[in-house]
């Protein structure tokens, strides 16, 4: 099944971006297109000038420095913390390169290092999509891409996440992509907005005047994916 038809996306070094648009549209298949886990029938994706059209997961995650956050649920419950975190590294050279991964991680999370011990299951909502995104970076991506990142979140917690990514590209120069369907949340945060309907970009424009923009809610009602 053809899902996307003609996307053109542009990310700059650096950047985020926050893909909104109704349910079915399309927008996680973006995602899984860019790591490799779905299928491109024409075009290409570039990252850093580099082709990548095609290229496995495991390809993105080591050479094209290309992390993605599922949706939601892909911690091990029955696992602690830090063996969590030693599953993302499991592509890392060494056991050694990645205890040091894992102590970086800790440096920069002390919420997680009190709980490197205990059961992942037992953390709360929150405290499972920050090490879910923490296992991510445990390969040192310069590309990470989450999927829902506020998904089943309380208001702090979504606050706390979103503060992590901001981080993350701030200070830490990541680029990110996000889909995001609160999408006034995602549009606050980002640099640049896609709206996506009906497997096509809809809209793009910088995030701050899509927040305003009239038509982004005719889009989630069901519109059609004219910008006339």
């Amino acid at each position: 099944m053809e899902v996307l038809h003609g996307i053109d996306l542009l990310v700059g070094r650096g950047q985020s971006a926050c893909l909104i648009g109704p349910n079915g549209a399309g927008k996680s298949t973006v995602l899984h297109t860019v790591f490799g886990i779905a299928d491109i029938f024409s075009g290409h994706i570039s990252v850093g000038g580099q082709d990548i059209s095609g290229a496995s997961a495991q390809a993105m995650l080591m050479r094209s420095k290309i992390a993605y956050v599922l949706q939601a649920g892909s911690i091990f419950p029955d696992m602690t913390v830090e063996e969590n975190l030693f599953m993302g590294g499991y592509l890392l050279s060494s056991r050694r390169q990645t205890m040091l991964a894992i102590e970086r991680i800790f440096d920069s999370n002390p919420q997680l290092a009190q709980r490197r011990a205990e059961a992942a299951g037992a953390l709360s909502g929150g405290e499972r999509r920050l090490l879910e995104l923490s296992r991510a970076l445990m390969t040192e991506p310069d590309v990470l891409m989450v999927d829902e990142p506020s998904i089943g979140l309380e208001p702090r917690a979504i606050d706390t996440v979103f503060t992590m990514l901001d981080h993350l590209q701030r200070a830490e120069g990541k680029t990110i992509l996000i889909v995001e369907q609160n999408a006034r949340k995602g549009l606050e945060f980002a640099d640049l907005g896609y709206v996506v309907v009906s497997g096509r970009i809809a809209l793009a424009d910088r995030a701050s005047r899509l927040l305003n923009d009239p038509r982004i809610g005719r889009f989630f009602l069901g519109g059609t994916a004219s910008t006339q």
